[in-house]
């Protein structure tokens, strides 16, 4: 089994923290790659997980973040 671990993803869920042009550039700003997450981001590494080409992937929490695991918050 492996599992995504998306940061911000521009859903209706994130509807509240993303519902306007400042919320959505803070929250932009704050990831290595400067924007949030889409749907479609998420949706391709779900095919990917659901293909015959992660058939040798098991037990990886996949951090669909935009480098945000990648950032030393210490």
């Amino acid at each position: 089994m492996n599992v995504i671990a998306p940061s911000i993803t521009n859903t209706p869920l994130a509807d509240r923290f993303l519902n306007n042009e400042t919320k959505m550039e803070k929250s932009a700003q704050r990831h290595p790659l400067k924007r949030v997450g889409k749907a479609e981001d998420v949706a391709s590494m779900t095919r990917f997980l659901l293909s015959d080409e992660s058939s040798w992937m098991t037990g990886q929490i996949i951090g669909l973040d935009g480098g945000m695991s990648s950032l030393n918050t210490h």
